[in-house]
């Protein structure tokens, strides 16, 4: 993201920036549902919320095999050439994703820069 991202709220990336009340509600839901879930909580697309509703919305936020704890934005928010932002679906826009990430490049000055 670049020197605009002051629009968008950071993303969590560590269990600590993760939005209690978010993380409460999707404990809830696995306890109330179990594995009658098809889809995890925060993996659900509501097209209603905000670019910023969005870019707080967390996946997994869980320890991994190898007692990592992990938290895995459920969008990632991208810069568009135009300057305006949208929010990727970590697994619907995956492939977009990728090509975000193939195309970002950075300068010696740690500023992203785009071919």
């Amino acid at each position: 993201m670049s020197n605009q991202d002051s629009r968008v709220t950071k993303q969590p990336m560590s269990p600590e920036e993760v939005d209690p009340k978010q993380k409460q509600a999707q404990k809830q839901e696995l306890e109330r549902e179990g594995n009658n879930l098809t889809l995890n909580p925060g993996d659900r697309i509501d097209e209603s919320k905000s670019l910023e509703e969005k870019a707080k919305q967390v996946a997994v936020d869980a320890p991994d095999i190898t007692g990592e704890h992990i938290v895995v934005p459920t969008y990632f928010v991208v810069d568009e050439p135009d300057g305006s932002q949208k929010a990727l679906h970590h697994v619907k826009d995956a492939e977009e994703i990728s090509d975000v990430i193939r195309q970002a490049r950075v300068d010696e000055n740690g500023e992203r820069t785009w071919w």
